[in-house]
């Protein structure tokens, strides 16, 4: 069944649907948070088994989180009940493929990436929630610099250039930086213009996408922070 909730039309109306889904933006980053601890620490043994004798788990989830992504993008267009227990299956592995990485930086790197992401993401959710200029535009510019970060990515990969990784990992910061302050915006244009009448699919919609934003923002400022771990 279609569920809808109702918010008034008003600026308190508006923060407790930004607060809801901020709530499920939160819920996702604190699961991810928790395995990738868990990962790191108590089974850092299972993840040093698995990385010398079964890499092809690591792949394997790596896969099957790209699928998540788009069956949990599509439910919640559907505004399917299915949609948030599948955002937060999604979360969960991803907290699973996330702690590889980590695992290879120093503490002090990953707290300070953590740090400067969730500063950077409120600075900029705050810009998309408060500005009055159409940022659609802004959006097209960013989404052709991802594809071409994208296919640049890929070409590094047989080039190994540590220099073209660091351009395209503070490319990725301001393109992500610029994708969370739309993305907040779009939020915002949407409650006004159905009336605060929101499909509960839509709000997790949008949790995942400032949920990517947000996963995006730290992978790549761990990468900066962390050129000499």
């Amino acid at each position: 069944m279609n569920q809808q909730t109702v918010y008034t039309q008003t600026d308190s109306g508006l923060a407790s649907f930004f607060t809801k889904i901020y709530s499920l933006v939160g819920m996702g980053i604190g699961l991810s948070a928790l395995v990738a601890a868990l990962m790191t620490t108590v089974f850092r043994d299972n993840m040093v088994a698995i990385m010398t004798n079964a890499p092809w788990l690591y792949m394997a989830a790596g896969f099957i989180e790209l699928a998540l992504v788009f069956v949990a993008s599509s439910s919640a267009r559907k505004n399917s009940p299915a949609a948030l227990p599948i955002f937060l299956t999604y979360s969960a592995l991803n907290g699973f493929t996330l702690s590889f990485i980590i695992a290879q930086y120093t503490g002090a790197t990953v707290l300070s990436a953590f740090l400067s992401s969730a500063l950077l993401f409120f600075v900029m959710a705050l810009i998309g929630r408060v500005t009055n200029k159409d940022l659609s535009g802004m959006r097209k510019a960013l989404m052709a610099a991802l594809i071409g970060i994208v296919l640049a990515s890929l070409v590094n990969i047989f080039l190994g250039s540590s220099g073209m990784s660091f351009m395209i990992s503070i490319i990725s910061v301001v393109i992500f930086s610029g994708l969370i302050a739309y993305d907040n915006q779009m939020i915002k244009n949407v409650y006004y213009q159905t009336g605060g009448r929101v499909q509960d699919g839509w709000a997790i919609s949008m949790a995942l996408s400032l949920y990517l934003d947000f996963i995006n923002l730290f992978l790549n400022l761990l990468r900066i922070l962390g050129r000499n771990d």
